[in-house]
């Protein structure tokens, strides 16, 4: 399994640039996280992208096997710098 444990600056980051492609304030968008709501993630998404994004955050073992693939390890690392 891919270790997931990010840092408080490594997690702002991340939450930084996914909040600037979702055109989500970065606050609102981590409100909603941390609450479980992904509404104002999914709002901006293609309905096609939001159903698999539901179907993955319901499954962990479905999360957790993509989240250890080396695409899902390469873009992690690209949008942390590599941190």
């Amino acid at each position: 399994m891919a270790d997931l444990n990010m840092n408080p600056k490594q997690m702002e980051q991340l939450l930084g640039i996914v909040s600037a492609k979702l055109g989500v304030p970065a606050e609102s968008l981590k409100r909603d996280l941390e609450q479980g709501k992904f509404d104002s993630a999914l709002k901006n998404m293609k309905p096609s992208e939001a159903a698999t994004f539901n179907q993955m955050v319901s499954n962990p073992k479905m999360l957790e096997k993509f989240m250890s693939t080396p695409q899902a390890q390469a873009l992690y690392n690209k949008l942390t710098g590599g941190k």
